[in-house]
């Protein structure tokens, strides 16, 4: 969802944002782990596919394994969910409402108002290889996402508010923030506790990017094969508040489409659960007797011009793509009616949405009039595209609108990977067309907003807009809200600068799109569909 980090230079491409689930397979990597070793186990479940007390439940995932595995780093959504279900953080949050509970914390916070917060570590937790969990492996995992030499992911989702993390004994800890900021404490769970003992030694954060896991969650990993599947097992000494229900988990990794839907399709069903479910397969899945339910979130569609590669400095020509664009039919055949037209860059069920003051209503004669301002005449563009399906589904309908036009348009869908050692490379590029969702990480628009812009972030990197003078004046704007202590002056300050975001055009959503997520209810329940990749399987339990 990467995957950016507002405040620090690019991180290396094999830890970021090609990796990410909202933006589809990644390239394979060599795991260290030893499990890894003989090559993948079976991907199958180990009770047949029938699940039950003693079996194992086995979850298909649309997205890839091979990303990132540092907490600190990734945005994959495999990693992501997965990690979820490992790691603990202080506080962790519920994965719909996003609302905090105490983790490995004991309680949380009674009063935000001020710059210190004290938390007490739970009596008796312990990470997965037997070792008690201190306030030394606190510290030490925010050390290092504060540091300023080590650019991490996590780094703009912290820093700039917390000034440091320090040890009060070996139960204590305070963060010190540098101004008040209480949507902060619902980003802690951002913040994964990791044993220090274990990732401290050389080389062992390489180990953690190619799947080395071991938190203090509920679950441990026990083998990982990327492309494959990654497994699970309850961690006996969990003494938490999310006690794992299944005695092992196998989550499959299916990118494409039609073999996922097969996974939990049918009497021979190899699954109990999948994400990322197409939407022209929810009427035959829910026929077999699956519940299949949706959330609606940030998921979308956007395009991201090169800003250097004319004519797209112009933003007459940029805003002439997004009006030329037949959204109301791309929703209809590509998102069968599962989507909107973004009409802010936020998603209208967040709570800082308000329409943005440019909105790309389909108007292609409009689109004509600002080519025309631009001087632009005969354009070609090439849209470099991820792979994944429902975007793939998508391009057609961009084809044929630009086209219509007069913009001769050819569509390159490539492997995520490729599409991003592109521009991690510095090679020319016109327009890319990928998906993202930021609610991975939360919520709250700041968040959100920053995860896509910022001086240093690496989509201003990528689209090379971040020299530009309005974008110099958008991150001051930023930082301003940011910083603003009254809850309603900071939305309304968020909401006036994503309308220079809308109206720039650089990196902008197309559609919102609705998440599929499909189970066996004569297996599962206490299942919530998510509105963004992945699943949270720590409520669920056997029927």
């Amino acid at each position: 969802m990467r995957d950016v980090n507002p405040d620090g230079p690019a991180l290396h491409r094999r830890s970021f944002l090609k990796y990410t689930g909202a933006l589809g397979a990644a390239a394979a990597l060599t795991s260290s782990l030893s499990a890894c070793s003989s090559g993948p186990e079976s991907t199958n479940d180990t009770s047949g596919g029938k699940g039950g007390r003693n079996g194992t439940l086995t979850a298909v995932i649309g997205y890839g394994n091979d990303g990132t595995w540092d907490p600190t780093q990734t945005a994959s959504a495999f990693c992501m969910a997965a990690n979820n279900h490992i790691y603990e953080g202080l506080l962790d949050t519920d994965p719909i409402s996003r609302e905090p509970y105490a983790a490995l914390a004991t309680e949380v916070p009674a009063d935000l108002s001020g710059t210190s917060w004290k938390f007490t570590l739970r009596a008796g937790a312990k990470f997965h290889d037997g070792k008690p969990v201190t306030a030394d492996d606190v510290v030490f995992v925010f050390d290092r996402i504060l540091d300023p030499k080590t650019q991490t992911l996590a780094k703009g989702f912290f820093a700039p508010w917390l000034k440091q993390v320090r040890k009060i004994d070996a139960q204590n800890v305070e963060l010190v923030l540098k101004f008040p900021f209480p949507e902060g404490i619902s980003r802690l769970t951002l913040a994964k506790i990791m044993p220090k003992h274990v990732f401290s030694k050389p080389g062992a954060w390489d180990d953690a990017i190619r799947g080395k896991a071991v938190g203090s969650g509920p679950y441990r990993q026990t083998a990982h094969h990327p492309k494959s599947n990654t497994t699970f097992e309850a961690f006996a000494d969990y003494n938490g508040p999310r006690e794992a229900a299944f005695k092992k988990m196998n989550w499959l990794t299916i990118v494409d489409a039609a073999p996922r839907v097969a996974e939990i399709s049918g009497a021979s069903a190899g699954a109990q659960i999948a994400d990322n479910i197409p939407y022209a397969n929810i009427g035959q899945l829910k026929k077999s007797g699956l519940t299949v339910a949706g959330g609606a979130g940030m998921n979308n569609l956007f395009l991201m011009f090169n800003t250097k590669h004319k004519p797209f400095d112009d933003v007459r020509v940029r805003q002439a793509l997004h009006y030329a664009i037949d959204t109301g039919k791309m929703i209809e055949v590509a998102l069968k009616g599962h989507g909107k037209p973004s009409s802010s860059f936020l998603n209208e069920a967040n709570p800082a949405y308000r329409p943005a003051k440019t909105v790309y209503d389909y108007d292609p004669e409009k689109a004509k009039q600002l080519l025309k301002e631009a001087g632009v005449k005969g354009l070609k563009i090439e849209i470099l595209a991820v792979n994944v399906s429902w975007i793939v589904d998508c391009l057609p309908t961009i084809k044929a609108s630009w086209d219509a036009i007069g913009v001769q348009t050819t569509l390159s869908p490539q492997e995520t990977t490729a599409v991003f050692t592109k521009m991690d490379q510095k090679q020319d590029y016109q327009v890319v067309a990928a998906a993202s969702n930021p609610n991975q990480f939360g919520l709250d628009a700041d968040l959100i907003m920053h995860y896509n812009y910022g001086p240093q972030n690496i989509w201003m990197q990528y689209s090379r807009w971040a020299d530009n003078p309005v974008a110099k004046k958008l991150f001051k704007d930023m930082d301003r809200a940011t910083q603003e202590p009254d809850a309603d002056r900071k939305k309304s300050m968020i909401q006036d600068y994503i309308d220079t975001v809308a109206e720039q055009a650089v990196l902008y959503p197309v559609v919102h799109n609705e998440l599929m997520t499909a189970w066996d209810p004569r297996k599962l329940t206490g299942i919530r569909a998510q509105p963004y990749p992945g699943i949270n399987l720590l409520q669920a339990k056997w029927v």
